[in-house]
């Protein structure tokens, strides 16, 4: 059966036109490239509209329409790429434990791939949001591995393992997970949870985020952060919804749906979080 994925049109879209041997140094940069190139956003749960998972949807709203969208939909169209190209990929899932109070127990709802290279495992993930990797790692215990961005180190819990990012003084960790291989039924129902059940919190807020090569964008509601590599930081409130939609194009990067149900969600959103 022959792939619907187009390798081209989804490096031309990433502004990719390195080497494609299977090997660390291109996998690194497609992991660079991907996450400067296609957002973090959450707009269709946000506006109750379905979040599809094959390859033709994933390939006509990341790549071709401009669009970005959450950990399924970024890890997904990685791998397929990554396969194209010749890896060996396997799709992993994790608990979020990310600003959740101790205890408390999520369910696997985000998405992380295993890549195998001569021997070696590593994990990749473009879609984790405002502290998504921009390369690949070693899936090795206690060893602080830097990226572009921030440095990260796999720590073990039980049988598990926990992946921790170096924010400030500290670490901070981002999710669990195991080496247990996932099948695409297992994405889709953890996907139909995420993106349409009220309680997640991909269906009350709206969320983006980009990883460029001198700074992470992350936008939550309407608060907009930049968080610079000198390890500066810039905060603002937005004001209203074109506001918001000026900032997802042109920070962002992201082609918007221009209809009236956007701009009466992103009202009601500032609204609720901002009115006094």
């Amino acid at each position: 059966m022959t792939s619907l994925f187009d390798l081209e049109r989804y490096l031309e879209r990433i502004g990719y036109a390195g080497v494609r041997s299977v090997g660390l140094p291109t996998l690194a940069a497609l992991h660079a490239c991907h996450p400067a190139a296609i957002p973090f956003e959450n707009l269709d749960p946000l506006l109750g509209r379905p979040v599809r998972l094959d390859v033709e949807s994933l390939q006509r709203k990341l790549v071709l329409e401009g669009r970005g969208g959450y950990c399924y939909e970024h890890n997904l169209l990685f791998a397929e790429a990554l396969r194209a190209i010749g890896f060996n990929v396997t799709g992993l899932a994790a608990r979020v434990v990310w600003n959740v109070p101790d205890g408390a127990v999520r369910p696997r709802s985000h998405m992380l791939l295993r890549i195998e290279l001569d021997g070696v495992s590593h994990i990749a993930d473009v879609g984790f949001g405002g502290l998504t990797l921009t390369a690949p790692l070693r899936l090795e215990m206690g060893v602080a591995q830097p990226t572009p961005h921030e440095t990260f180190r796999l720590a073990p819990e039980g049988p598990e393992f926990v992946l921790e990012a170096r924010v400030g003084e500290g670490w901070k960790a981002l999710y669990r997970f195991s080496d247990e291989k996932q099948e695409p039924p297992d994405y889709e129902v953890a996907n139909w949870y995420t993106s349409t059940h009220p309680d997640s919190i991909f269906r009350r807020s709206l969320m983006a985020a980009r990883a460029t090569r001198e700074a992470r964008l992350a936008l939550l509601d309407g608060r907009l952060s930049i968080h610079h590599r000198n390890g500066s930081t810039e905060q603002r409130t937005l004001q209203n919804g074109p506001e918001i939609k000026t900032t997802l194009r042109e920070m962002f990067g992201i082609r918007l749906p221009e209809s009236a149900e956007l701009d009466n969600v992103l009202e009601a959103l500032m609204r609720e979080r901002f009115s006094p």
